[in-house]
């Protein structure tokens, strides 16, 4: 499924698969991972003020191996920055 824009709404749900697929839009060097101006991007796309701390936010606490950068295997951590500080609701699945 393609998503073109998230919901910021309390009653809109996503999955972890379909958070991640949004994400993808914005991976503009298709390298399969999210740099700050990346996630800067996204944060602006839904709305998001302060876009750019937000974004340095997100990398420092997702980032587990300290490259910069979020890949597959610290995406979990970014969904719980999303939804603590985006007010994203993230599902495991959709019922």
């Amino acid at each position: 499924m393609a998503i073109k824009q998230i919901q910021t709404s309390k009653s809109a749900e996503l999955t972890v698969e379909e958070f991640k697929e949004w994400l993808k839009r914005f991976d503009t060097d298709k390298d399969g991972r999210i740099s700050r101006e990346e996630l800067r991007q996204a944060i602006r796309r839904i709305g998001g003020r302060f876009s750019a701390w937000k974004s340095s936010r997100g990398i420092r606490e997702a980032d587990a191996n300290g490259d910069g950068y979020i890949d597959d295997a610290e995406i979990e951590k970014l969904v719980a920055f999303a939804q603590r500080n985006l007010g994203l609701r993230i599902v495991e699945y959709n019922y």
